[in-house]
């Protein structure tokens, strides 16, 4: 019944299709009628909920479909594909993007690990990349209570920070904790190294200076780096600048500026490289490009 709520709220508060801010901090609501291909995305940490119709994320070749049974867990920036390949008018995307608060995320991570104490569950090797989860009780219920609070302005003001802090800690006790806490939780290196690549997209940045960054070998780091992306240093770092030059270009941006915000100083190994990626050159892609609805 919960979900039902919750997709009802959803269809109330976005009657059209699009992807709207709420008034609560780090929460989007879409709706999506039109089929849109996969196309290059940045995802930040985040959780995605679908309420009806299904998703595509791409992540080094590997395809993550989800539709209502499973929400999605992004624990880190990644460099993905994402579409929505199947949206109509008579069947369409309906769901909801709340951002992870990375403090809150590692504030509960370390209490859930002191309050686990003896009892503490050893951590298993599967990869902080994308993660699907089930739709469990306590998940269902933080969400509709979160965006109920879209409906009393009140409630928002006192409640929203005690909502999403609910909201969080279902995440990491769900289905999906485990790549969280590894994100969030102490020895969350590979976490921090992507948040410091994402905000240093523009400078050459080598392998040594990554590992060095969180104190391991360079074989370390690498292996620990793949383990965690599916893809190594040097790919993941061409994979995010690549993305972020293409969503640039679809949203106005030269081909030369957007090459050179993301450290490209050659607009000729630029142009190799995403015709290698796309199968088109940058100009080609600016052309080709539909307006979007934002939804990724």
């Amino acid at each position: 019944m919960s979900k039902d709520q919750i997709k009802h709220l959803i269809e109330r508060h976005l009657p059209e299709a699009g992807l709207v801010d709420t008034a609560l901090k780090g929460v989007q609501l879409f709706r999506v009628t039109e089929a849109m291909p996969c196309v290059p995305a940045v995802y930040e940490p985040t959780v995605v909920a679908i309420l009806s119709g299904t998703k595509e994320a791409v992540l080094d070749g590997e395809h993550h479909v989800y539709c209502c049974d499973k929400y999605m867990l992004c624990p880190m920036t990644l460099p993905v594909e994402a579409g929505t390949p199947q949206a109509t008018e008579a069947a369409p995307l309906l769901g909801v993007v709340i951002a992870l608060e990375p403090r809150t995320m590692r504030e509960l991570t370390m209490e859930i690990e002191t309050a686990a104490r003896g009892n503490r569950q050893p951590r298993d090797g599967a990869p902080l990349a994308l993660a699907l989860a089930s739709w469990d009780t306590r998940f269902t219920q933080a969400l509709l209570r979160l965006l109920e609070l879209l409906d009393n302005p009140v409630d928002l003001e006192v409640l929203e920070s005690g909502r999403m802090r609910e909201l969080c800690y279902a995440v990491l006790m769900g289905e999906a904790g485990a790549a969280a806490k590894k994100a969030f939780g102490v020895g969350n290196e590979i976490a921090r190294t992507i948040d410091y690549l994402a905000n240093h997209l523009n400078e050459q940045v080598t392998i040594d200076d990554m590992a060095d960054h969180v104190g391991m070998s360079r074989a370390v780091f690498h292996r620990r780096f793949k383990e965690a992306t599916t893809m190594s240093p040097i790919q993941f770092v061409k994979s995010m600048r690549l993305n972020n030059a293409a969503m640039q270009i679809t949203k106005g941006k030269t081909v030369s500026e957007a090459a050179w915000e993301v450290g490209y100083q050659s607009a000729s190994q630029f142009s190799r490289e995403f015709k290698r990626i796309y199968g088109q050159s940058p100009r080609q892609w600016r052309h080709g490009q539909r307006p979007s609805t934002g939804v990724a």
